[in-house]
């Protein structure tokens, strides 16, 4: 299986549309307005070269690359780029395409000569978008996906049982798909700092601080172990989100309170054109100047949007009075459709 990631995706699309910006430090974020309150989406390899990452506030990132090309986010146009490639990955004899986002998907081909392949998408993918992508091949997903970073930019790279943890076995536990910075320092509290560690660890050891079913992944992780089966089947959310970022930090309580209930205007909006019932919310708080709380519960099963904004409202109520805040966010959390009659239980939120 293979794992095709785009390179600096959005920042090569709009170095398509402005080809004089090649070569030069491009930053894309909000509005394309460094004095705004807004975030950078991405950034060129040559931005990158000043620390410029994905999520740190664009002003930010405007000081730290002051020559820096700042554009604002274009959804549609990376839509479109996207659909391209998607649809060059799709036209492969033989392939099993499973889209993770408008820059990646793992592709599922059987051959004896992976690279070889993998070649033959980059030339395919780069003829008809112009576009250069990266490369993962493992036995697992997992493996798979790890892989792409050894092999960027536009190269690549095969990670399989039998190098997994004389690659990676050093490595930070963090560098591994699907553990973040608190997840790490979760393991690090229990003596796991490495990907060795994590692979020889016993998951019986990592249930009490994670649970049956998260304990049991993050050992599995940590061998490189997972699925071996690249999944067609359309994406089904699990739930929607919506959150903004406010120009001047909300204080007063009503205003607050008429925040809260704006965006589960919104959320409800996405939900209903979903046609499934909301178990869970998640109500995300950014108190200035950068401190990030999330406030969650399950809830009964309803499709009553009265309902929903009444629970928003509960969870509003739980907002620290007095502290300023500069980002609220909402997440609706939905059954799925192989959900059981008997119950649900909500995933972890994208937070």
């Amino acid at each position: 299986m293979l794992h095709v990631d785009l390179d600096q995706f959005i920042a090569a699309v709009e170095v398509l549309r402005r080809p004089e910006l090649a070569g030069k430090p491009v930053i894309v974020g909000g509005r394309g307005d460094p004095s705004e309150r807004a975030v950078v989406s991405t950034a060129s390899y040559e931005a990158r070269a000043y620390g410029v990452g994905s999520g740190i506030p664009l002003r930010i990132a405007a000081r730290k690359v002051p020559d820096a090309v700042i554009l604002p986010v274009d959804h549609e146009a990376y839509l479109r780029e996207s659909e391209k490639v998607m649809a060059v990955l799709r036209s492969q004899p033989g392939a099993t395409v499973q889209v993770l986002g408008w820059d990646e998907a793992f592709v599922g081909i059987d051959s004896d000569v992976p690279e070889e392949i993998a070649r033959e998408l980059q030339d395919a993918v780069l003829a008809e978008t112009r576009l250069h992508c990266s490369i993962g091949i493992g036995d697992t997903l997992v493996r798979a996906k790890v892989a792409t970073g050894f092999g960027k930019p536009a190269g690549i790279f095969r990670l399989t049982e039998g190098n997994w943890l004389q690659v990676m076995g050093d490595r930070p536990t963090i560098d591994l798909w699907g553990i973040g910075a608190k997840v790490s320092r979760r393991l690090a509290s229990l003596g796991i700092t490495t990907v060795s560690g994590l692979a020889a660890a016993n998951p019986a050891d990592l249930v009490p601080e994670f649970g049956p079913k998260m304990g049991l992944w993050y050992a599995q992780l940590g061998r490189g172990e997972g699925s071996r089966v690249v999944d067609d089947t359309p994406w089904v959310a699990r739930g929607h989100s919506r959150e903004t970022t406010f120009q001047r930090d909300l204080t007063d309580a009503a205003d607050i309170d008429e925040a809260v209930r704006v965006l589960a205007g919104h959320v409800l909006g996405d939900v209903a054109a979903e046609g499934r019932p909301v178990i869970g919310l998640t109500l995300k708080v950014r108190y200035a100047p950068f401190t990030t709380t999330t406030y969650g519960r399950k809830i009964p099963e309803t499709s009553d949007p009265e309902a929903v904004l009444a629970h928003a409202m509960e969870l509003a109520a739980k907002i620290e009075p007095g502290r300023p805040i500069r980002l609220l966010g909402l997440r609706a959390e939905m059954t799925m459709p192989e959900d059981s009659r008997q119950g649900h239980t909500p995933t972890r939120s994208g937070w």
